[in-house]
């Protein structure tokens, strides 16, 4: 018995005692043991700040992504970035037609939304606004609202004004040109003098847009192109106004006022030559700003930079700029429960008052969110952006963020082949109006079919 005891009593013991633990903590309310751990959770978050002029922008939202996760230890956040263009004109496009986008991605609002809010790919967003008080915190929403719903954030503003060097036309008695018959006249100054006009980097096709849109909008004013985007089929986009534009760009396209080879050049390569002088003048958008002043450009060049309106047409006349809050984040329709709960967070700590000053001071882009910073820290350039925003009353939205999809695609393909000297004004706006029509008639095929009860993709 005692040897009995020796080798096995304490087992019995053990398993007395271990009982009486169990019904002690049953009694008192408790679990056993067992303790419950929170759901992992993966998030695929795809952006396209893969530029050097974004690498501010990247390094603040890696902050907010490293931070989230330390503070939600079960939440794994896949960042990862693409090309601009191929993530916008080929990635997400296929995989909303599939329905297999990222969880979170960025991209741009307006017409380049619109099928996918159509389609039901994205999530809703409204309810997530008004449930956490930020919805009347944004500047201006309405490039991401349909039929009343929020279906993506801006994380930033933008404008689009003409950049200047200060010392070139001070040495060659320029003044910054306010119609476009001035800007004609500084162009033929400055090409006597062996310096190009304009730096373009337009290897992504969508820079030399901005000269586009702006000589549509000072010869047609601003109206013409919001009924064209609405499918008005009274009007065309072959009209004399817009050839008078075209006929515009294509003189400049002539007078090799364009750095060569512009179709070829990156934005970093044409922003080289405006900081080195090798041109006098560059038109882009605010994004670029922290450019004019990193490791590349002479040092205090942003000094000697000046910021202007695109010039009007006559003397007194319209000069609205472009720009506006198109650049933001959306989040795909087919997220599951516990993915939304763990999105909706990170959308919050994205979207704070810290992160938008972190944009403001670092990144130097104009805030999406109602903010208030310090104007002397935002540097020379910044503060010229912002100071002509605001005495500024007219603004447009830049028109590949209006123009549909397809007609998107054909508009800067047209303006390629004229800046490489291979179509000319009638011919561009030609294939811009064919393709329209055809994004038309295809667009009212669809909503017939969604009227029957079609798909409608």
């Amino acid at each position: 018995m005692k040897k009995w005891f020796l080798n096995w009593g304490w087992i019995a013991v053990y398993a007395v005692v271990l009982a009486i633990s169990v019904l002690i903590i049953a009694g008192a309310g408790h679990e056993p043991i067992e303790e419950k751990q929170a759901e992992k959770v993966t998030i695929t978050f795809r952006h396209f700040w893969i530029k050097e002029h974004d690498r501010q922008m990247l390094n603040i939202v890696e902050d907010v992504v490293a931070q989230f996760q330390e503070t939600h230890p079960n939440v794994k956040v896949n960042f990862e970035g693409m090309d601009q263009t191929v993530h916008r004109e080929q990635k997400l496009k296929s995989e909303m037609v599939t329905g297999t986008p990222p969880d979170m991605f960025v991209l741009f609002g307006g017409a380049e939304i619109e099928p996918y809010v159509r389609s039901n790919r994205l999530m809703d967003l409204t309810d997530f606004l008004e449930g956490n008080g930020l919805k009347e915190q944004f500047q201006d929403l309405h490039l991401w609202t349909f039929d009343n719903h929020i279906y993506g954030l801006p994380i930033e503003g933008n404008a689009e004004p003409l950049f200047y060097n200060k010392e070139i036309f001070d040495d060659l008695g320029l003044e910054p040109p306010e119609t476009l018959e001035d800007l004609n006249k500084v162009i033929d100054v400055l090409i006597a003098h062996g310096i190009t006009p304009f730096a373009l980097g337009n290897e992504e096709r969508w820079p030399a847009a901005i000269f586009a849109h702006y000589l549509m909008d000072r010869y047609a004013g601003p109206g013409l192109i919001n009924e064209l985007v609405q499918g008005d089929e009274s009007l065309s986009f072959q009209n004399p106004s817009y050839w008078k534009a075209f006929k515009q760009l294509k003189s400049w396209i002539d007078e090799n006022a364009f750095y060569p080879p512009a179709n070829d050049l990156s934005t970093e390569e044409a922003i080289e030559r405006f900081t080195n002088g090798e041109a006098a003048m560059y038109l882009n958008g605010s994004w670029d700003i922290n450019l004019f002043h990193n490791e590349r450009a002479p040092a205090g060049f942003q000094n000697q930079v000046g910021v202007i309106p695109f010039p009007s047409l006559t003397e007194g006349g319209n000069r609205s700029i472009a720009g506006g809050y198109t650049i933001g984040i959306g989040l795909s329709s087919n997220l599951e429960e516990s993915k939304w709960e763990a999105a909706q967070e990170l959308l919050k700590a994205l979207y704070s008052e810290e992160v938008q000053r972190r944009i403001v001071y670092e990144a130097s882009r104009i805030p999406s969110m109602k903010i208030t910073y310090d104007s002397e820290k935002t540097g020379p350039v910044f503060a010229q952006v912002v100071e002509m925003m605001e005495q500024s009353n007219q603004s447009f939205v830049p028109y590949d963020n209006v123009l549909p999809p397809e007609v998107n695609k054909t508009f800067l393909k047209v303006l390629e082949e004229m800046i490489s000297k291979r179509a000319k004004p009638e011919e561009a706006l030609e294939q811009i109006q064919q393709t329209s029509e055809q994004y038309w008639q295809l667009r009212r095929s669809s909503l017939l079919s969604e009227t029957d009860g079609g798909a409608g993709w």
